[in-house]
């Protein structure tokens, strides 16, 4: 096998595989100091697992393909690498290259779907395991796993979810590869239903405007909410008396208001709420003077939060 990873995911799947009977890991393609400002962290643990890890923009050089030939490699399994694997490469293992994918497909193809999820208020999300072919997210599915978003869910948790559902499907492809390799499901996709989002999307512009509801509000700060790691849509912003501020985390209070969209005021055991369009929005966490705070530290009843619209 060769593994192509990242981030927590691709320690956990790397970890599975080297303990795994029956499987060799030819090699890891990750990320590798200096390659990018992403933390080596796949790399680090390949190393103190006895196997040398490949730069990870390798999986877009058709040599790479030859190569993978010649070490008789049977499945490529890529797990939150975000290159673009080249066809060649894809088409080089003899049992086939596949994908984890954190949502549902062909409905959340592309990036941030746990997040996308979330703002468009889905009550369930998926994660996915598919086979790879040419474009993005556009191979037949082998397996997923449905798993129910609750009204408090954020961007991080079903990212999480996704990992802890994604895991054993990858476990369970080995499985069948290693038995029966002809088992491996094929369900192709509906692409009347697909729907890709870019990296450059953001509900809103990544803007805060009080005068929509406080569903709207609350769906989009949770989606964009990864604290404590950094969020790929960045903290929703807002602005009071002309200072930028991010809200990283709220909550709905169902208590209706009548106060002009942004105002502030008292709410729930001394914390401030903003009002909305429709019903006061209890404010957690701020992002304010570059750290996350208690939203009661650095806001006032009185104050008021700038709509900003895209």
């Amino acid at each position: 096998m060769v593994l192509a990873a990242e981030e927590a995911a691709g320690i956990l799947a790397l970890r599975w595989m080297v303990a795994r009977e029956g499987v060799e890991l030819v090699t890891v393609l990750t990320a590798t100091p200096g390659e990018t400002k992403r933390r080596p962290g796949v790399a680090d643990a390949a190393r103190h697992l006895g196997c040398t890890p490949l730069p990870s923009e390798q999986v877009r050089d058709p040599v790479l393909a030859k190569w993978m030939r010649s070490e008789g490699v049977d499945l490529l399994i890529n797990v939150h690498s975000l290159h673009v694997i080249h066809g060649d490469v894809v088409a080089a293992p003899r049992i086939g290259s596949f994908n984890l994918h954190p949502g549902p497909l062909p409905g959340y193809a592309g990036l941030n779907a746990p997040s996308w999820a979330i703002f468009n208020g889905e009550q369930r999300h998926a994660v996915t395991l598919h086979w790879m072919a040419a474009g993005i997210d556009t191979g037949a599915i082998a397996y997923d796993a449905w798993f129910h978003l609750d009204p408090t869910a954020t961007g991080l948790s079903a990212s999480l979810q996704c990992v802890r559902l994604g895991l054993p499907l990858v476990e369970v492809l080995v499985a069948t590869a290693l038995a029966d390799p002809a088992a491996i499901p094929a369900r192709p996709q509906d692409g009347a239903k697909r729907r890709y989002y870019k990296r450059s999307e953001v509900p809103f512009d990544g803007k805060l405007d009080w005068h929509r509801s406080a569903a709207s509000l609350d769906a989009f700060i949770r989606a964009a909410n990864y604290y404590p790691l950094a969020s790929p849509w960045g903290h929703p912003t807002t602005c009071l008396d002309g200072i930028p501020l991010g809200i990283v985390a709220a909550r709905r209070t169902g208590r209706a208001c009548e106060a002009t969209p942004g105002t502030l005021a008292i709410g729930d055991a001394g914390a401030i709420a903003v009002a909305t369009a429709d019903e006061w929005l209890l404010l957690q966490q701020i992002h304010c003077a570059g750290r996350v705070r208690p939203a009661a530290e650095c806001l006032r009843a009185g104050g008021r939060l700038e709509s900003l619209r895209p």
